[in-house]
């Protein structure tokens, strides 16, 4: 019952006529809502947290976007009630995108890739059935340049465009396809700004936080190892993420804290994709993380290299990985045991994609991309 009147609820003025200097007056709607507003905090706490806490999925969980947009005070509450993904395991706004995933478990997606358009949207799974719709993330579209490809970034599928008020980053390939970078259209952090991608021209893209200059922001850089001339095997992938450090890998006391800008108070909408501070603020003495392919081991009977991907991949393809953090600056080229991201095929033009903590949804997307490109001399 309350969900239907706050999801009815919206502020119009209607003018009288018969007035001459257009007097506005206040529609019953205006005196709802003013209602809504002005309930005691503690009733209204409350009442927002019961909700959030029963619409732990989608698309149930608009709900709580829908709180969030009643007013000012709902929407202060509601992100003080609502727990980053680090620590829900949920995707509720889309500063939720830019935030490292859940710890201890995979948030599960999947690709759905258009040959013809070029374009890949990526949705988040909300049954563990193969033909579940999903929830729609991100969407992206490939652009052939003369000596490189560019994979742009956006929240909106039907403007996937470096000047549509989506953009939030695009991912970089040389001419050969084995080496790329990830660009971020905001900065992790204030040591960023000074890497800043100098020749882009963002003057059309919305600006999701203040103060801060729309732009490209180097945030990880990805290289597929050439193999040697006359030999064939699976990819050898190596990620560096700039803007995580290499402990965050390690067990963590507590968890991140979470910031929301806004650039206006007045739309929730407008909600920047921040990270987590501790988890993605780069430290000097650390270094930055690095993930590597989780080596496959060869079947004698299948013939082939394999991964165990749990059943989350069903086809074979070259394009699948497990990604795994490297401790190659502690103990040689060791590799940590938890997969951080895995990759497959499931069908004609569907792969599933399962991320978490420390990288977020839009790293996660964008390594992805990477692998799509041929790469006649890497297999």
């Amino acid at each position: 019952m309350i969900q239907e009147e706050f999801g009815n609820i919206s502020s119009r003025w209607i003018v009288d006529d018969d007035d001459d200097d257009d007097t506005c007056v206040e529609t019953d709607d205006d005196l709802k809502l003013r209602c809504w507003a002005s309930m005691p905090q503690e009733l209204l706490t409350d009442i927002l947290m019961r909700i959030e806490a029963s619409e732990s999925n989608w698309p149930a969980r608009k709900s709580v976007v829908s709180c969030a947009a009643v007013c000012r005070n709902w929407r202060m509450i509601v992100k003080e009630i609502v727990k980053c993904p680090e620590v829900s395991g949920s995707l509720t706004f889309p500063s939720s995108l830019k935030q490292p995933g859940s710890v201890g478990s995979r948030t599960q997606c999947f690709i759905k890739r258009n040959r013809n358009a070029q374009t890949y949207n990526l949705y988040l799974n909300l049954t563990e059935a193969s033909n579940d719709d999903g929830k729609f993330l991100f969407a992206a579209k490939r652009f052939r340049r003369t000596i490189c490809t560019d994979y742009i970034i956006s929240l909106n599928a039907d403007d996937i465009s470096k000047g549509s008020s989506g953009y939030v980053g695009k991912l970089r390939s040389n001419f050969l396809g084995t080496k790329f970078r990830v660009y971020d259209a905001q900065p992790t952090n204030a040591a960023t700004l000074a890497t800043k991608c100098h020749s882009s021209r963002m003057g059309s893209v919305k600006r999701v936080a203040p103060k801060i200059p729309a732009g490209n922001y180097p945030i990880s850089n990805i290289s597929y190892e050439v193999n040697n001339p006359g030999t064939r095997g699976p990819r050898q992938m190596r990620c560096v993420m700039n803007s995580i450090p290499a402990n965050a890998v390690e067990p963590r006391v507590g968890p991140t804290q979470t910031d929301f800008h806004l650039s206006n108070v007045d739309s929730f909408s407008s909600l920047s994709l921040s990270r987590s501070k501790s988890a993605h603020v780069s430290d000097s003495h650390l270094g930055s993380l690095v993930l590597k392919n989780k080596n496959p081991r060869w079947h004698q009977q299948l013939q082939c290299w394999c991964l165990n991907f749990n059943g989350r991949v069903t086809v074979a393809s070259v394009k699948n990985f497990q990604l795994v953090a490297s401790l190659e600056n502690e103990n040689g080229t060791k590799e940590h045991e938890k997969i951080v991201l895995q990759f497959g095929k499931i069908g004609k033009d569907v792969f599933t994609m399962d991320y978490q903590y420390p990288i977020s949804a839009f790293e996660a997307f964008a390594i992805c991309l990477s692998s799509f490109d041929t790469k006649i001399t890497c297999e």
